[in-house]
Protein backbone atom coordinates (compact mmCIF):
# COMPACT_ATOMS: atom_id res chain seq x y z
CA UNK A 1 0.00 0.00 0.00
CA UNK A 2 2.52 2.19 0.90
CA UNK A 3 4.68 2.37 -2.52
CA UNK A 4 1.23 2.23 -4.12
CA UNK A 5 0.94 5.53 -2.58
CA UNK A 6 4.52 6.99 -3.50
CA UNK A 7 3.64 5.91 -6.90
CA UNK A 8 0.53 7.71 -7.02
CA UNK A 9 1.34 11.09 -4.89
CA UNK A 10 2.47 13.19 -7.95
CA UNK A 11 -0.74 12.43 -9.75
CA UNK A 12 -2.90 12.74 -6.30
CA UNK A 13 -1.95 16.39 -6.00
CA UNK A 14 -0.72 17.87 -9.44
CA UNK A 15 -3.08 16.14 -11.96
CA UNK A 16 -3.96 18.73 -14.19
CA UNK A 17 -3.87 18.16 -18.01
CA UNK A 18 -6.85 15.30 -19.32
CA UNK A 19 -7.00 14.15 -23.02
CA UNK A 20 -10.43 15.60 -24.00
CA UNK A 21 -9.49 18.81 -23.67
CA UNK A 22 -8.90 21.06 -26.57
CA UNK A 23 -6.14 23.97 -27.36
CA UNK A 24 -7.70 26.27 -25.09
CA UNK A 25 -8.50 24.18 -22.00
CA UNK A 26 -11.79 23.20 -22.62
CA UNK A 27 -13.57 20.12 -22.92
CA UNK A 28 -13.31 18.77 -26.68
CA UNK A 29 -16.44 19.12 -28.60
CA UNK A 30 -16.64 15.37 -29.13
CA UNK A 31 -16.45 15.16 -25.57
CA UNK A 32 -18.97 17.29 -24.67
CA UNK A 33 -21.39 15.41 -27.64
CA UNK A 34 -20.39 12.28 -25.33
CA UNK A 35 -22.28 14.08 -22.53
CA UNK A 36 -25.17 14.84 -24.25
CA UNK A 37 -25.24 11.33 -25.68
CA UNK A 38 -25.74 10.38 -21.85
CA UNK A 39 -28.29 12.80 -20.73
CA UNK A 40 -29.86 14.59 -23.63
CA UNK A 41 -28.42 17.76 -24.92
CA UNK A 42 -30.72 19.82 -22.63
CA UNK A 43 -29.13 18.15 -19.65
CA UNK A 44 -25.78 19.54 -20.52
CA UNK A 45 -24.78 23.23 -20.98
CA UNK A 46 -21.21 24.66 -21.24
CA UNK A 47 -22.39 28.24 -21.16
CA UNK A 48 -20.48 30.95 -19.17
CA UNK A 49 -23.11 32.25 -16.74
CA UNK A 50 -24.19 28.54 -16.22
CA UNK A 51 -20.81 27.36 -15.68
CA UNK A 52 -20.09 30.42 -12.68
CA UNK A 53 -22.64 29.32 -10.93
CA UNK A 54 -21.83 26.69 -10.56
CA UNK A 55 -18.00 27.29 -9.28
CA UNK A 56 -18.80 28.83 -6.36
CA UNK A 57 -20.84 28.28 -3.30
CA UNK A 58 -21.64 30.72 -0.12
CA UNK A 59 -18.13 31.04 0.99
CA UNK A 60 -15.71 33.89 0.02
CA UNK A 61 -13.47 31.32 -2.19
CA UNK A 62 -12.89 32.68 -6.00
CA UNK A 63 -15.57 31.39 -8.52
CA UNK A 64 -13.61 28.54 -10.41
CA UNK A 65 -16.16 27.37 -12.96
CA UNK A 66 -16.05 23.65 -14.58
CA UNK A 67 -15.79 23.56 -17.61
CA UNK A 68 -19.47 21.82 -18.25
CA UNK A 69 -22.53 21.10 -16.09
CA UNK A 70 -24.59 18.18 -16.77
CA UNK A 71 -28.05 17.25 -14.72
CA UNK A 72 -28.49 13.62 -14.63
CA UNK A 73 -31.79 12.25 -14.16
CA UNK A 74 -30.96 8.35 -13.11
CA UNK A 75 -28.48 6.51 -10.96
CA UNK A 76 -27.88 4.96 -13.96
CA UNK A 77 -26.53 8.10 -15.80
CA UNK A 78 -24.40 9.16 -13.10
CA UNK A 79 -23.08 5.84 -13.92
CA UNK A 80 -22.72 6.56 -17.31
CA UNK A 81 -21.00 10.14 -16.51
CA UNK A 82 -18.46 9.06 -14.36
CA UNK A 83 -16.74 5.75 -16.10
CA UNK A 84 -17.00 8.15 -19.06
CA UNK A 85 -15.21 10.90 -17.16
CA UNK A 86 -12.80 8.60 -15.68
CA UNK A 87 -11.96 6.99 -18.66
CA UNK A 88 -10.84 10.43 -20.53
CA UNK A 89 -9.65 11.76 -17.03
CA UNK A 90 -11.44 14.25 -16.66
CA UNK A 91 -12.18 16.00 -13.02
CA UNK A 92 -15.73 15.37 -11.61
CA UNK A 93 -17.29 17.95 -8.88
CA UNK A 94 -20.53 16.80 -7.41
CA UNK A 95 -23.39 19.67 -6.71
CA UNK A 96 -26.09 19.85 -4.86
CA UNK A 97 -27.59 23.26 -3.91
CA UNK A 98 -24.82 24.94 -3.53
CA UNK A 99 -25.20 26.19 0.23
CA UNK A 100 -22.33 25.33 1.11
CA UNK A 101 -19.45 27.79 3.01
CA UNK A 102 -16.05 25.91 2.75
CA UNK A 103 -15.40 26.26 -1.49
CA UNK A 104 -16.38 22.47 -1.89
CA UNK A 105 -17.92 22.74 -5.25
CA UNK A 106 -14.77 24.89 -7.05
CA UNK A 107 -13.92 23.30 -9.71
CA UNK A 108 -10.32 24.06 -8.90
CA UNK A 109 -8.66 21.92 -12.19
CA UNK A 110 -11.81 22.61 -14.57
CA UNK A 111 -13.74 19.22 -15.55
CA UNK A 112 -17.60 18.15 -15.32
CA UNK A 113 -20.09 19.27 -12.54
CA UNK A 114 -22.62 17.10 -12.15
CA UNK A 115 -25.64 18.59 -11.07
CA UNK A 116 -27.81 15.82 -9.22
CA UNK A 117 -31.10 18.01 -8.13
CA UNK A 118 -33.26 16.46 -10.87
CA UNK A 119 -32.72 13.20 -8.80
CA UNK A 120 -35.18 14.54 -6.69
CA UNK A 121 -37.39 11.29 -5.82
CA UNK A 122 -38.37 10.14 -2.01
CA UNK A 123 -38.66 6.03 -3.44
CA UNK A 124 -39.38 3.93 -0.10
CA UNK A 125 -40.75 5.55 3.31
CA UNK A 126 -41.45 2.65 6.21
CA UNK A 127 -42.72 4.06 9.08
CA UNK A 128 -42.50 1.58 10.83
CA UNK A 129 -39.32 1.17 11.19
CA UNK A 130 -38.79 4.94 11.33
CA UNK A 131 -36.96 4.86 8.06
CA UNK A 132 -36.68 6.81 4.44
CA UNK A 133 -34.73 6.09 1.13
CA UNK A 134 -34.27 9.83 -0.86
CA UNK A 135 -32.42 10.52 -3.87
CA UNK A 136 -29.59 13.36 -3.67
CA UNK A 137 -31.75 16.00 -5.40
CA UNK A 138 -34.47 15.88 -2.09
CA UNK A 139 -33.77 18.84 0.29
CA UNK A 140 -34.59 18.75 3.98
CA UNK A 141 -38.00 21.08 3.80
CA UNK A 142 -39.48 18.81 0.91
CA UNK A 143 -38.46 15.58 3.05
CA UNK A 144 -40.02 17.11 6.05
CA UNK A 145 -42.99 18.44 3.74
CA UNK A 146 -43.75 14.98 2.83
CA UNK A 147 -43.39 13.78 6.35
CA UNK A 148 -46.17 15.50 7.67
CA UNK A 149 -49.02 13.71 7.91
CA UNK A 150 -46.89 10.52 8.69
CA UNK A 151 -45.90 11.20 12.35
CA UNK A 152 -42.17 11.57 11.66
CA UNK A 153 -39.97 13.87 10.89
CA UNK A 154 -36.18 14.41 9.51
CA UNK A 155 -34.43 16.05 12.26
CA UNK A 156 -31.15 17.53 10.97
CA UNK A 157 -31.70 20.98 10.54
CA UNK A 158 -28.44 22.94 9.63
CA UNK A 159 -30.36 26.21 8.46
CA UNK A 160 -30.34 26.25 5.14
CA UNK A 161 -32.45 24.31 2.48
CA UNK A 162 -29.45 21.90 1.60
CA UNK A 163 -30.07 18.74 -0.12
CA UNK A 164 -29.59 15.94 1.58
CA UNK A 165 -26.71 14.01 -0.19
CA UNK A 166 -24.94 17.34 -0.16
CA UNK A 167 -25.35 17.34 3.91
CA UNK A 168 -24.16 14.06 4.04
CA UNK A 169 -20.85 14.69 1.92
CA UNK A 170 -19.96 17.71 4.17
CA UNK A 171 -21.03 15.56 7.59
CA UNK A 172 -23.47 18.59 8.58
CA UNK A 173 -25.57 18.78 11.46
CA UNK A 174 -27.41 21.52 12.82
CA UNK A 175 -29.72 23.45 15.49
CA UNK A 176 -31.23 19.43 16.81
CA UNK A 177 -28.05 17.62 16.93
CA UNK A 178 -27.70 18.12 20.68
CA UNK A 179 -30.77 15.95 21.02
CA UNK A 180 -30.98 13.57 18.06
CA UNK A 181 -27.72 13.38 16.54
CA UNK A 182 -25.78 14.94 13.51
CA UNK A 183 -26.36 13.61 10.02
CA UNK A 184 -23.62 11.13 10.64
CA UNK A 185 -25.88 9.36 13.35
CA UNK A 186 -28.93 9.35 11.16
CA UNK A 187 -27.31 7.81 7.94
CA UNK A 188 -28.43 3.88 8.15
CA UNK A 189 -27.13 3.44 4.25
CA UNK A 190 -25.66 4.75 0.92
CA UNK A 191 -25.57 4.37 -2.68
CA UNK A 192 -22.36 5.69 -4.33
CA UNK A 193 -21.40 5.93 -7.73
CA UNK A 194 -17.44 5.60 -7.47
CA UNK A 195 -15.23 7.15 -9.31
CA UNK A 196 -14.69 4.57 -11.90
CA UNK A 197 -18.80 4.19 -12.43
CA UNK A 198 -19.25 1.14 -10.24
CA UNK A 199 -22.37 1.56 -7.60
CA UNK A 200 -21.55 0.38 -3.98
CA UNK A 201 -24.32 0.40 -1.57
CA UNK A 202 -22.79 0.52 1.79
CA UNK A 203 -24.92 -1.11 3.90
CA UNK A 204 -26.02 -3.64 1.00
CA UNK A 205 -28.13 -2.91 -1.26
CA UNK A 206 -32.23 -2.74 -0.18
CA UNK A 207 -30.68 -2.50 3.92
CA UNK A 208 -32.36 -0.57 6.61
CA UNK A 209 -31.14 -1.90 9.73
CA UNK A 210 -31.21 -0.26 12.98
CA UNK A 211 -27.53 -1.41 13.62
CA UNK A 212 -24.93 -3.48 12.45
CA UNK A 213 -21.36 -5.21 13.27
CA UNK A 214 -20.79 -6.62 9.63
CA UNK A 215 -17.29 -5.41 8.34
CA UNK A 216 -15.65 -2.45 7.62
CA UNK A 217 -18.41 0.71 8.10
CA UNK A 218 -18.37 2.05 4.97
CA UNK A 219 -21.54 4.11 5.52
CA UNK A 220 -19.22 6.13 7.73
CA UNK A 221 -16.46 6.09 5.27
CA UNK A 222 -18.48 8.47 2.87
CA UNK A 223 -20.72 10.63 5.29
CA UNK A 224 -18.46 13.96 5.28
CA UNK A 225 -16.23 12.61 2.07
CA UNK A 226 -17.00 16.08 0.74
CA UNK A 227 -17.82 14.55 -2.97
CA UNK A 228 -14.00 13.09 -3.30
CA UNK A 229 -14.64 9.80 -3.18
CA UNK A 230 -17.57 9.34 -4.75
CA UNK A 231 -20.87 10.59 -6.24
CA UNK A 232 -24.04 10.28 -3.48
CA UNK A 233 -27.19 8.74 -5.40
CA UNK A 234 -29.17 7.45 -2.65
CA UNK A 235 -29.58 7.96 1.25
CA UNK A 236 -31.78 5.71 3.47
CA UNK A 237 -32.03 7.74 6.89
CA UNK A 238 -32.86 7.45 10.49
CA UNK A 239 -36.78 9.40 11.10
CA UNK A 240 -37.90 10.03 14.75
CA UNK A 241 -41.38 10.66 16.44
CA UNK A 242 -42.84 13.75 15.95
CA UNK A 243 -43.13 15.11 19.37
CA UNK A 244 -46.04 15.46 21.45
CA UNK A 245 -45.38 19.08 22.61
CA UNK A 246 -43.12 21.43 21.73
CA UNK A 247 -42.07 25.03 23.48
CA UNK A 248 -39.28 27.29 22.74
CA UNK A 249 -37.72 30.15 24.63
CA UNK A 250 -35.16 33.10 24.33
CA UNK A 251 -33.53 34.33 27.77
CA UNK A 252 -30.96 37.31 27.64
CA UNK A 253 -27.58 37.61 29.76
CA UNK A 254 -25.45 39.76 31.05
CA UNK A 255 -22.12 38.39 29.70
CA UNK A 256 -21.04 35.68 27.19
CA UNK A 257 -19.66 34.01 29.92
CA UNK A 258 -23.35 33.99 31.75
CA UNK A 259 -24.25 32.46 28.52
CA UNK A 260 -22.15 29.43 27.94
CA UNK A 261 -21.67 28.75 31.65
CA UNK A 262 -26.03 28.10 31.75
CA UNK A 263 -25.84 26.20 28.49
CA UNK A 264 -23.11 24.25 30.58
CA UNK A 265 -25.18 23.32 33.19
CA UNK A 266 -28.21 22.50 31.65
CA UNK A 267 -26.30 19.91 29.95
CA UNK A 268 -24.89 18.50 32.95
CA UNK A 269 -27.76 18.43 34.54
CA UNK A 270 -29.60 16.06 32.18
CA UNK A 271 -31.86 18.43 30.75
CA UNK A 272 -32.69 16.86 27.61
CA UNK A 273 -33.00 20.12 25.73
CA UNK A 274 -33.72 19.55 21.60
CA UNK A 275 -32.05 22.65 20.58
CA UNK A 276 -30.16 25.39 22.62
CA UNK A 277 -28.28 27.95 20.46
CA UNK A 278 -25.92 31.31 21.14
CA UNK A 279 -26.41 34.67 19.82
CA UNK A 280 -23.96 37.24 20.93
CA UNK A 281 -25.04 40.79 21.16
CA UNK A 282 -24.06 42.01 17.12
CA UNK A 283 -26.04 39.03 16.35
CA UNK A 284 -28.93 39.96 18.25
CA UNK A 285 -29.04 43.21 16.61
CA UNK A 286 -28.85 42.14 13.32
CA UNK A 287 -31.61 39.56 13.39
CA UNK A 288 -33.68 42.03 15.30
CA UNK A 289 -33.36 44.47 12.37
CA UNK A 290 -33.55 41.52 9.41
CA UNK A 291 -36.12 38.95 11.26
CA UNK A 292 -38.35 41.86 12.94
CA UNK A 293 -37.68 40.67 16.58
CA UNK A 294 -37.92 43.05 19.67
CA UNK A 295 -35.70 40.87 21.77
CA UNK A 296 -32.94 42.73 24.05
CA UNK A 297 -29.67 43.20 22.35
CA UNK A 298 -27.62 40.71 24.40
CA UNK A 299 -25.90 37.69 24.34
CA UNK A 300 -28.62 35.27 24.27
CA UNK A 301 -29.59 31.23 24.53
CA UNK A 302 -32.47 30.34 22.14
CA UNK A 303 -33.86 26.71 23.50
CA UNK A 304 -36.63 24.12 22.37
CA UNK A 305 -37.85 20.96 24.67
CA UNK A 306 -39.85 17.99 23.26
CA UNK A 307 -42.14 15.87 24.86
CA UNK A 308 -45.31 15.15 26.80
CA UNK A 309 -47.48 18.46 28.29
CA UNK A 310 -45.82 17.19 31.86
CA UNK A 311 -42.15 16.60 30.85
CA UNK A 312 -41.68 19.91 29.16
CA UNK A 313 -43.15 21.51 32.37
CA UNK A 314 -40.69 19.88 34.58
CA UNK A 315 -37.86 21.00 31.79
CA UNK A 316 -39.07 24.47 31.72
CA UNK A 317 -38.59 24.82 35.29
CA UNK A 318 -35.02 23.06 35.60
CA UNK A 319 -33.98 25.07 32.84
CA UNK A 320 -35.54 28.66 34.09
CA UNK A 321 -34.04 28.26 37.49
CA UNK A 322 -30.01 27.43 36.10
CA UNK A 323 -30.29 30.59 33.40
CA UNK A 324 -32.05 32.64 36.34
CA UNK A 325 -29.00 31.48 38.94
CA UNK A 326 -26.47 32.70 35.82
CA UNK A 327 -28.14 36.31 35.81
CA UNK A 328 -30.62 35.76 33.06
CA UNK A 329 -33.30 37.96 32.15
CA UNK A 330 -36.21 38.79 29.81
CA UNK A 331 -36.68 34.82 29.43
CA UNK A 332 -39.63 34.64 26.61
CA UNK A 333 -41.37 31.70 25.91
CA UNK A 334 -42.59 30.85 22.58
CA UNK A 335 -45.15 28.05 22.33
CA UNK A 336 -47.54 28.20 19.28
CA UNK A 337 -45.95 26.80 16.41
CA UNK A 338 -46.09 30.63 14.26
CA UNK A 339 -44.12 32.35 17.02
CA UNK A 340 -41.67 29.22 17.43
CA UNK A 341 -40.94 29.10 13.65
CA UNK A 342 -40.69 32.42 13.72
CA UNK A 343 -37.83 32.49 16.20
CA UNK A 344 -35.72 29.16 14.55
CA UNK A 345 -36.08 31.48 11.15
CA UNK A 346 -34.52 34.45 12.54
CA UNK A 347 -31.71 31.87 13.86
CA UNK A 348 -31.56 30.08 10.66
CA UNK A 349 -30.71 33.50 8.63
CA UNK A 350 -28.73 34.89 11.07
CA UNK A 351 -26.38 34.53 8.32
CA UNK A 352 -27.78 36.52 6.32
CA UNK A 353 -29.20 39.09 8.97
CA UNK A 354 -25.64 39.95 9.81
CA UNK A 355 -24.19 40.15 5.43
CA UNK A 356 -27.12 43.17 5.39
CA UNK A 357 -25.54 44.69 8.49
CA UNK A 358 -22.54 45.31 5.38
CA UNK A 359 -23.96 45.45 2.09
CA UNK A 360 -21.50 44.39 -0.60
CA UNK A 361 -19.14 42.44 1.62
CA UNK A 362 -19.62 38.33 1.60
CA UNK A 363 -19.32 36.17 4.76
CA UNK A 364 -17.04 33.87 5.84
CA UNK A 365 -17.99 31.44 9.08
CA UNK A 366 -15.63 29.57 11.47
CA UNK A 367 -16.74 26.39 12.76
CA UNK A 368 -14.82 24.92 15.60
CA UNK A 369 -16.00 22.40 17.80
CA UNK A 370 -14.42 21.90 21.57
CA UNK A 371 -15.57 19.52 24.44
CA UNK A 372 -18.18 21.25 26.11
CA UNK A 373 -16.18 21.87 29.31
CA UNK A 374 -14.07 24.43 27.61
CA UNK A 375 -16.51 25.84 25.69
CA UNK A 376 -17.04 28.62 28.05
CA UNK A 377 -13.11 29.29 28.10
CA UNK A 378 -12.93 29.56 23.98
CA UNK A 379 -16.09 31.22 23.44
CA UNK A 380 -14.99 34.56 25.58
CA UNK A 381 -11.89 34.37 24.59
CA UNK A 382 -12.84 34.48 20.69
CA UNK A 383 -15.54 37.38 21.87
CA UNK A 384 -12.63 39.39 23.29
CA UNK A 385 -9.93 38.76 19.93
CA UNK A 386 -12.89 39.48 17.75
CA UNK A 387 -13.45 42.56 19.38
CA UNK A 388 -9.96 43.50 18.97
CA UNK A 389 -9.33 42.27 16.00
CA UNK A 390 -11.09 45.37 13.42
CA UNK A 391 -12.99 42.66 11.98
CA UNK A 392 -16.70 42.85 11.45
CA UNK A 393 -19.12 39.71 12.50
CA UNK A 394 -20.69 38.29 15.37
CA UNK A 395 -20.82 34.85 16.89
CA UNK A 396 -23.50 31.97 17.14
CA UNK A 397 -23.75 28.75 17.71
CA UNK A 398 -24.81 24.97 18.45
CA UNK A 399 -23.18 25.65 21.81
CA UNK A 400 -24.95 22.51 22.99
CA UNK A 401 -22.59 20.78 20.95
CA UNK A 402 -19.48 22.75 21.79
CA UNK A 403 -19.65 24.25 17.93
CA UNK A 404 -19.73 27.73 17.50
CA UNK A 405 -19.04 29.90 14.52
CA UNK A 406 -17.37 33.72 14.01
CA UNK A 407 -19.23 34.96 11.02
CA UNK A 408 -17.04 37.68 9.44
CA UNK A 409 -18.39 40.21 7.41
CA UNK A 410 -15.54 40.58 4.49
CA UNK A 411 -15.04 42.73 1.75
CA UNK A 412 -14.04 40.78 -1.36
CA UNK A 413 -11.97 43.69 -3.25
CA UNK A 414 -9.90 44.00 0.39
CA UNK A 415 -6.84 41.71 -0.18
CA UNK A 416 -5.78 42.87 3.22
CA UNK A 417 -9.25 42.30 5.10
CA UNK A 418 -9.00 38.83 3.73
CA UNK A 419 -5.48 38.09 5.24
CA UNK A 420 -6.58 38.91 8.42
CA UNK A 421 -9.46 37.11 8.23
CA UNK A 422 -7.42 33.93 7.36
CA UNK A 423 -5.20 34.59 10.11
CA UNK A 424 -7.98 35.48 12.62
CA UNK A 425 -9.59 31.99 11.27
CA UNK A 426 -6.18 29.89 11.65
CA UNK A 427 -5.47 31.06 15.19
CA UNK A 428 -9.18 30.50 16.07
CA UNK A 429 -8.61 26.76 14.68
CA UNK A 430 -5.38 26.21 16.84
CA UNK A 431 -6.84 27.37 19.82
CA UNK A 432 -9.70 24.90 19.41
CA UNK A 433 -7.18 21.93 18.65
CA UNK A 434 -5.05 23.16 21.71
CA UNK A 435 -8.49 22.25 24.17
CA UNK A 436 -8.78 18.90 22.12
CA UNK A 437 -11.35 20.05 20.02
CA UNK A 438 -11.54 20.01 16.21
CA UNK A 439 -11.17 22.88 13.59
CA UNK A 440 -14.61 21.85 12.14
CA UNK A 441 -17.41 20.33 13.51
CA UNK A 442 -20.02 20.97 10.60
CA UNK A 443 -18.87 22.63 7.67
CA UNK A 444 -16.48 20.63 6.61
CA UNK A 445 -12.40 20.88 5.14
CA UNK A 446 -13.27 21.94 1.82
CA UNK A 447 -10.39 24.68 0.46
CA UNK A 448 -9.51 26.26 3.38
CA UNK A 449 -8.53 24.12 6.11
CA UNK A 450 -6.34 21.63 4.84
CA UNK A 451 -3.33 22.62 7.15
CA UNK A 452 -5.40 22.87 10.00
CA UNK A 453 -6.70 18.74 9.03
CA UNK A 454 -3.17 17.74 9.06
CA UNK A 455 -2.19 19.49 12.05
CA UNK A 456 -5.52 18.00 13.86
CA UNK A 457 -5.11 14.30 12.46
CA UNK A 458 -1.03 14.03 11.83
CA UNK A 459 0.87 12.20 9.65
CA UNK A 460 -0.26 9.02 10.37
CA UNK A 461 -3.93 10.12 9.82
CA UNK A 462 -3.24 11.63 6.81
CA UNK A 463 -1.62 8.96 4.88
CA UNK A 464 -4.22 6.75 6.33
CA UNK A 465 -6.89 9.30 3.98
CA UNK A 466 -4.14 9.60 1.15
CA UNK A 467 -4.60 5.80 1.11
CA UNK A 468 -8.15 5.41 1.25
CA UNK A 469 -8.42 8.14 -1.72
CA UNK A 470 -5.96 6.47 -4.01
CA UNK A 471 -7.24 2.49 -3.74
CA UNK A 472 -10.76 4.85 -4.77
CA UNK A 473 -9.94 7.25 -7.01
CA UNK A 474 -5.71 6.88 -7.83
CA UNK A 475 -6.30 9.02 -10.82
CA UNK A 476 -7.26 12.07 -8.14
CA UNK A 477 -10.55 12.82 -10.56
CA UNK A 478 -13.39 13.15 -8.09
CA UNK A 479 -13.36 16.89 -6.64
CA UNK A 480 -9.42 17.51 -6.42
CA UNK A 481 -7.97 20.32 -4.55
CA UNK A 482 -10.51 19.61 -1.03
CA UNK A 483 -9.99 17.93 2.23
CA UNK A 484 -6.49 16.19 0.73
Amino acid sequence: MASLLRAAAPGLFSWRGYCSRGSQGELSKGFVESLKAIVGSPHVSTAAAVREHHGQDESIHRCQPPDAVVWPQNVDQVSRLAALCYGQGVPIIPFGTGTGVEGGVCAVQGGVCINLTHMDRITELNTEDFSVVVEPGVTRKALNAHLRNSGLWFTVDPGADASICGMVATGASGTNSVRYGTIRDNVVNLEVVLPDGRLLHTAGQGRYFRKSAAGYNLTGLFVGSEGTLGLITSATLRLHPVPEATVAATCAFPSVQAAVDSTVQILQAAVPVARIEFLDDVTMDACNRHSKLSCAVAPTLFLEFHGSEQALAEQVQHTEAITQQNGASHFSWAKESEERNQLWAARHNAWYALLALSPGCKGYATDVCVPISRLPEILVQTKEELKTSGLKGGIVGHVGDGNFHCILMVNPDDEEEHHRVRAFTKKLGRQALALHGTCTGEHGIGLGKRQLLQEEIGAVGMETMRQLKVMLDPRNLMNPGKVL
